[in-house]
């Protein structure tokens, strides 16, 4: 299955990032990927005040882009997050639509990025948003996939849940910054991979050295084998890379993990 991940700079203004995203979705689609991955938080800045202003209700003007783009286009979005407003409440919400225009999955970021690193950077989700409950999960073809976002990835028993589902690729739409990025960005996406003998798909928006949250960039697809197998750097672009269901197969075929588990030793009764 050939997928696109789309690295884009995110700006001020919401009708110029769903214009941008257009674009690139539409690039994506005339080279034949199948399925295209945004950004989190593609349709605003990455910022507290931001995700009120721009938090919309679904279906919304983001989402309706994306819908009539995947029926449009033929193909499958994964419309990276943007800040879905639900009553008072406002999550971190990531939509996927089918080649048909039909909404097929929907997750809520499930853990805060509430952080403060000594000498870097200091953030706290929770000042505006609300958590998820839920695991989410969707099928293209005969390839299923495992979605969460971001800081989710952080959380190992979250994507084992995901495996033991029986994904075989985990879509992480992120916006690491220029402190946890270079330290855990592809540390991270490695070790879930090479975990749970899955593809993951790191998807970031470009960097803004104009911004006031300087994403690391490095879109990337990690194989199931745990290498770095396609990978952008900071600038805006399109990734393409290719998943192979037989590949998996083959790596859990020589290496059984899931197989040699023993859950009834180590896992908290």
């Amino acid at each position: 299955m050939k997928i696109a991940l789309i690295q884009m700079k995110v700006q001020d203004q919401k009708s110029l990032n769903l214009k941008k995203a257009k674009k690139h979705i539409k690039e994506a689609a005339r080279n034949g990927a199948e399925l295209v991955i945004l950004p989190e938080m593609f349709n605003t800045p990455y910022n507290n005040s931001y995700f009120e202003k721009f938090a919309e209700e679904y279906p919304g003007e983001s989402t309706d882009v994306l819908k009539n783009l995947a029926k449009e286009l033929n193909l499958v979005i994964v419309g990276g997050s943007i800040p879905e407003r639900e009553c008072e409440h406002i999550y971190n919400t990531s939509y996927v639509f089918s080649k048909k225009g039909d909404l097929i999955a929907k997750h809520r970021k499930i853990h805060l990025f509430d952080i403060d690193v000594e000498g870097g950077a200091k953030f706290k989700e929770s000042d505006t948003l609300t958590a998820g409950e839920d695991l989410t999960t969707f099928q293209v073809g005969d390839m299923k996939f495992g979605l969460i976002v971001c800081y989710d990835i952080r959380f190992p028993d979250l994507s084992m849940n995901l495996a033991l589902k029986g994904v075989d690729a985990i879509i992480v739409p992120a916006a690491f910054n220029m402190t946890t990025g270079p330290a855990h960005w592809h540390l991270s996406a490695r070790a879930r991979a090479l975990d749970n003998q899955v593809y993951t798909l790191l998807c970031s928006q470009s960097r803004n050295e104009d911004s006031s949250y300087r994403a690391y960039g490095h879109s990337l697809v990690a194989s199931p084998w745990g290498n770095i197998q396609d990978e952008l750097q900071i600038e805006e672009g399109i990734l393409y890379s290719n998943l192979d269901k037989d590949y998996i197969t083959k790596v859990r075929g020589e290496l059984p993990l899931l197989k040699h588990r023993r859950p009834n030793i180590y896992e908290m009764k």
